[in-house]
């Protein structure tokens, strides 16, 4: 972009964006489709997008964006012509044939995020979130976290509206970006005020081929934080390879690195302070009184109690600590994000509260669609030994992990779903008093019936939904229906 003529008063946008390329036509290809229609014969000399399967919505999106002078084309295999601008879809892998022809095509392949970074306004800033798990609630997090502090923040990206409606909408100052690996596998510029990552442990190996190309797209994070002015990492130094390359940065000269980082506790835990560990300047840490800290730029932020989080577990606690970092790096005052980290609920399908039948207390954590996830979401209950319903179409991951936690944590397990074998067979021998169900219905039931009352039934499955349900989302619903039928059952018979 060098060479290209640039608009004042943006990130990085080109005056001209030339012939452009929509890879795909899911909601982020859609929302990039739609951003640019309005710019045909003005930035956008012309618009071409590939898309998929012709459904009855998609056929009639393209009809109206071909009126508007757009090459709309279903079906495609390989991609003709050449562009200035392709600007891929996240379900595409970059190691895919579609997107390598896209890639042959064009001068260069971006994704939606790295898209709407450009296109935002220059004073804009941006808190980029990844991990394999706790993203969606970091992101909520931080964005309420920013709004208490009376900042117009949104959380975009993977929740909320996509990047780039956000950016054409114009109402926010602070975008909080719950950012994939599919997303922040396309970016080049994308430059971050505020960069959060979570954890690193394997998963969408299908897309990225190998854990080594996943957790390289992870830390595309982190390639250009030196480009902003008082860029800050917040890094979770709890899991083995964020703790790897804080141990990386550590070792960089500071005009090297050319930002700030945050780790979040040590290898013992969330409540040690790596300044003491090992003489990092900053942290984040619950202090021996339970009080959440971070410490930053030479201050001490305190910012309230964990016990006073309405999200439950350990790494819920890491969560809001990562959120209260990237906040306090953007400004927040301390009194503002204590309140806001008290008053945030718990998100939906995340260990989520849904009800209770007959005393028996029920979770909805439909969101663990990993054995990473189940294995927190098991210890979050303290003394309470959950019944857990395990189960879905398997992931095929290794499930030793899982069947320790189970027993370590759980009274019984009910395995469910194309699953439901799999899965028995691996908790069994550890011990762990297993039921089988064919689908989620009849494990809710036999949870119940193995539950008394004060117990929890936690639906957690570690795997994904797709042998039973669309989506994650669709399960933890019907579980919720599910349990709301059941209480009503129960308070009508007694």
């Amino acid at each position: 972009m060098a060479d290209r003529e640039m608009m004042e008063g943006r990130k990085a946008a080109p005056a001209r964006l030339g012939r452009v390329l929509v890879l795909g036509l899911g909601k982020s290809g859609r929302a990039c489709a739609d951003y640019l229609r309005p710019l045909i014969g003005t930035r956008v000399d012309e618009l071409a997008v590939a898309a998929g399967a012709p459904g009855e919505e998609a056929l009639a999106w393209a009809e109206a964006a071909r009126a508007d002078g757009a090459d709309v084309r279903f079906d495609h295999e390989d991609i003709e012509g050449s562009y200035d601008l392709c600007i891929a879809s996240p379900g595409i892998s970059q190691f895919s044939d579609f997107y390598r022809s896209a890639q042959a095509a064009s001068a260069e392949v971006v994704s939606e995020v790295e898209f709407a970074w450009r296109e935002s306004a220059a004073t804009s800033r941006w808190v980029a979130v990844t991990g394999t798990n706790g993203k969606t609630t970091t992101t909520a997090m931080a964005a309420h976290l920013l709004r208490a502090a009376g900042l117009a923040a949104d959380a975009v990206g993977n929740i909320g509206d996509t990047c780039i409606e956000a950016v054409a909408a114009g109402a926010t100052d602070v975008y909080v970006a719950e950012t994939s690996s599919y997303q922040l596998a396309s970016t080049r510029d994308f430059a971050p005020d505020v960069a959060v990552v979570l954890n690193i442990t394997p998963d969408h190996l299908a897309w990225h081929r190998s854990h080594q190309a996943y957790a390289d797209a992870k830390w595309k994070v982190l390639a250009n934080l030196g480009r902003t002015p008082g860029a800050v990492a917040v890094l979770c130094a709890t899991d083995d390879a964020v703790r790897e390359r804080v141990r990386a940065l550590k070792a960089m000269p500071p005009a090297e690195r050319g930002f700030a980082y945050v780790p979040l506790g040590t290898a013992r835990g969330l409540g040690f302070d790596m300044r003491a560990a090992c003489g990092a300047d900053n942290a984040a840490f619950v202090d021996d009184t339970g009080e959440m800290v971070v410490a930053l730029g030479g201050a001490e932020h305190r910012l309230g109690p964990a016990s006073a989080l309405q999200v439950r577990g350990e790494h819920n606690v890491a969560n809001a600590l990562a959120a209260a970092a990237a906040a306090v790096a953007l400004g927040a005052p301390d009194a503002a994000v204590a309140a806001g980290l008290a008053s945030f609920a718990p998100l939906a399908h995340r260990i989520e509260p849904c009800g209770s039948v007959a005393g028996v207390a029920c979770y909805n954590d439909s969101k663990a669609t990993n054995v990473d996830a189940t294995l927190v979401a098991l210890a979050a209950f303290g003394e309470t030994r959950p019944v857990v319903l395990l189960g879905g179409r398997d992931k095929g991951t290794d499930l030793a992990p899982l069947a320790q936690a189970c027993a370590a944590h759980a009274k019984a397990a009910v395995c469910f779903g194309e699953a439901g074998e799999r899965f028995a067979c691996a908790l069994a021998p550890a011990g762990v008093a297993v039921e089988r169900a064919p689908g989620l219905e009849q494990a809710l039931d036999a949870a119940l019936s193995l539950a008394e009352p004060g117990d929890v039934v936690l639906l957690s499955p570690a795997c994904a939904s797709f042998d039973e349900f669309s989506c994650f989302e669709e399960r933890g619903d019907v579980f919720k229906e599910l349990v709301a039928d059941r209480a009503r059952g129960a308070r009508e018979g007694s």
